[in-house]
């Protein structure tokens, strides 16, 4: 299993809409995900962007794919300041 770190900017004009669009599209991953999606900001704001991390933790496979047609279909992606980055983590322990 893996874990999604998925991280971008908001303005901060965006956040109320961003934030319904996201939660949103994670309460519909919910099952998909087999776990809870969390969704976290850093505490400070630059240049008037925020930084939001989503976090998918042990996806199963083919995961992504689920994720990326959500992210289509939640309308998500004009409320972002640039790109969204994907860091994929895996658990040491189920590798050891």
């Amino acid at each position: 299993m893996t874990d999604l770190y998925i991280y971008y900017q908001v303005r901060e004009a965006d956040t109320a809409a961003l934030h319904g669009a996201v939660t949103a599209m994670q309460a519909s991953l919910a099952g998909a995900c087999g776990s809870a999606p969390q969704l976290k900001r850093r505490p400070q704001a630059r240049d008037g962007l925020q930084t939001w991390m989503e976090v998918y933790p042990a996806v199963p496979d083919g995961f992504e794919a689920a994720l990326s047609a959500a992210v289509q279909q939640s309308g998500l992606l004009p409320l972002t300041a640039g790109p969204r980055h994907t860091e994929v983590f895996t658990d040491l322990s189920s590798c050891v």
